[in-house]
């Protein structure tokens, strides 16, 4: 379909909520996404003139069809949403990992001696799920803590088959097991009983089974039950130690979980920290590709939705860093998941606002940690490219400014950065040749002219051509550069590099006039500046070299003897003017033979008397 039959189609569709699955040429989905009004929020992608970032332009040049599914309130179409992404995984979708890496707690029903187990996903199969956890190592971790914490068996021997059929194991031996497997050891009601006490465990339940065994606990020191009691007292604390060091067990327990975003250059992340009466009981990151001009919000409910709906267990608050589309829906949704209260906040001071920077920081530095330097660049290089229509990152950036104090000493200067760094093997500098007085304008079309005339001949020094050119001036520089090579028969990329009124970078701007904003992206805006800067300050070093080196050879010409080879010679010796005008004739011979050091002595001695 045509861009226009889209849109046609989108503008047919009603103002009722739903989902939407955009589709591309062989019918794969490409993204998923809801609406409250289908109408406004589908054909908002094919209209012209729309403000999408990278990624939605990308992906709606890639749409040919799109499907809708109606329903009847925003609370569906918040969970079909959800469901469709894990279906399809399209891929302008923000993903969390498959099921692969968010495994499940798996326990066994309807056998004696049920055991926990470690599996990919929940099946209809009559067994109790808990989950999904954050990844397979930590939860089979977990696993093995919450059991050896009640005391449970690990190993391999199958109850009650293998009951007094051989000695027990080393877990016995090092108290990490109560040997159920012995004779005389504890019966299946005491099974039983710690299983569902571990079940509690894994459905964040910590708080009420810790209060429960400390209840225990006392009436049976009350009885002068001390020995029990020593042992509640003792399963008391591995569970409070399992509860502040197992990362599955914190994220389930948590009252409180504290979200950050960080939209990075190449990837963007999520931290979230769970906490429990104040305390940090640990924290998961997730991270992801993602265009760098992604919206924290958006982030987040893509995020969120994917992390909490499948979970059994969920914090009684959730602190945000920035308001959700739909954060009223997801709150109530969250809440019947939960059984209890759910309330989503986003604090603006104090130590909940505190916490958020402390997640937000987390998540910056998971990001940059495994995002390396090439990447950024080309991220960046990408970013120019398209920002200047071209078809490709550029790779070969060529900058020019002028510099001038009056109509004296006009210089021009072209840096060359590659791959976003410089190459100063390439840097040239020009002399203004044909300018009487100062001309910003025409001297940038005479450098120009001169530069690509040189690449024309086939100059070896110019025989590169750039993939993008950076003139350092607003509109009228760059048109102005724009006709010079137009006269050349050349067409190259041009964008004027535009300074505000305390001469720091500000933005772009095409010869046409077209602003384009650069501060969105700071490490756009970063690359942009120090490319200005870079010529800004090779323009101003020719320039003051060639001022001095002129202000030095008017003080010393007409003197008869000293020609341009002995004024050098004199520089290099004495270093300034200030030290060979009061040198004396003797010294002055060091340099010059006799004639040429009393011409110059009497020049500056003259100069002085007069």
């Amino acid at each position: 379909m045509t861009r226009q039959q889209l849109l046609d189609k989108a503008n047919d569709l009603p103002l009722a909520p739903g989902v939407y699955l955009m589709m591309d040429k062989s019918g794969q989905v490409i993204y998923v996404g809801k609406a409250k009004k289908l109408k406004n929020r589908v054909s908002q992608y094919f209209q012209s003139g729309s403000t999408h970032n990278a990624k939605t332009r990308i992906m709606v040049s890639q749409v040919d069809r799109f499907d809708t599914i109606f329903v009847s309130s925003e609370f569906e179409a918040l969970v079909l949403e959800n469901s469709l992404i894990k279906r399809h995984q399209p891929r302008y979708n923000i993903l969390l990992k498959d099921d692969k890496g968010y495994p499940f707690v798996r326990l066994e029903q309807g056998v004696p001696y049920p055991r926990f187990s470690l599996v990919s996903r929940a099946e209809n199969d009559g067994a109790r799920y808990f989950g999904p956890f954050g990844g397979r190592h930590d939860t089979h971790l977990a696993i093995e803590a919450v059991c050896s914490a009640l005391k449970l068996p690990t190993c391999s021997r199958r109850f009650p088959r293998d009951i007094g059929k051989d000695r027990p194991c080393l877990n016995y031996h090092i108290g990490k097991c109560d040997g159920f497997c012995l004779q005389d050891g504890p019966k299946q009601q005491e099974y039983q009983h710690r299983i569902e006490q571990a079940s509690r465990l894994f459905s964040g339940k910590l708080r009420q089974l810790t209060q429960e065994l400390q209840t225990e606990m006392e009436r049976c020191a009350e009885e002068m039950a001390f020995e029990k009691a020593a042992v509640l007292r003792d399963r008391i604390r591995a569970i409070s130690v399992l509860g502040k060091q197992q990362q599955v067990i914190a994220g389930v327990c948590a009252d409180t979980d504290v979200w950050g975003v960080y939209p990075g250059q190449v990837r963007c992340g999520c931290a979230v920290l769970h906490i429990q009466n104040g305390d940090l009981l640990g924290r998961e990151v997730k991270v992801f590709p993602a265009a760098a001009d992604e919206r924290e919000g958006e982030i987040l409910g893509a995020v969120l939705s994917q992390y909490y709906l499948d979970r059994g267990v969920f914090p009684a608050e959730i602190l945000l860093p920035c308001p959700l589309e739909d954060q009223e829906v997801f709150a109530q949704l969250l809440t019947e998941r939960a059984g209890h209260r759910v309330t989503v906040r986003l604090p603006q001071r104090g130590e909940k606002a505190d916490l958020l920077k402390m997640a937000q920081r987390n998540a910056a530095e998971e990001v940059e940690r495994i995002t390396s330097e090439s990447e950024r660049i080309s991220k960046t290089l990408a970013q120019l490219g398209e920002l200047a229509g071209l078809s490709a990152p550029p790779q070969r950036l060529e900058a020019y400014d002028i510099s001038n104090t009056g109509s004296a000493d006009m210089v021009a200067s072209m840096v060359v950065f590659h791959d976003g760094k410089p190459l100063k093997r390439d840097y040239r500098r020009f002399q203004i040749k044909t300018l009487t007085a100062p001309d910003d304008y025409a001297a940038m079309r005479e450098v120009l002219t001169r530069r690509f005339r040189r690449y024309l001949d086939g100059d070896e020094k110019f025989q590169t051509a750039p993939d993008l050119l950076l003139i350092d001036g607003g509109e009228t520089h760059a048109r102005a550069v724009r006709e010079a090579l137009a006269e050349l028969g050349l067409s190259l990329p041009i964008l004027g590099m535009v300074k505000d009124d305390r001469h720091r970078t500000r933005a772009l701007v095409t010869p046409d006039g077209q602003e384009l904003g650069i501060q969105q992206s700071p490490h756009l805006f970063a690359l942009i500046g120090r490319i200005q800067e870079e010529v800004h300050r090779f323009a101003i070093t020719y320039h003051h070299e060639k001022h001095k080196r002129s202000t030095f050879s008017s003080r010393l010409d007409g003197i008869a003897g000293v020609g341009e080879v002995r004024k050098k010679a004199l520089m290099k010796h004495f270093k300034t003017i200030k030290a060979i005008a009061a040198a004396s004739v003797e010294e002055l011979s060091a340099v010059l033979p006799q004639k040429a050091a009393q011409a110059v002595y009497d020049r500056f001695h003259q100069e002085k008397n007069q």
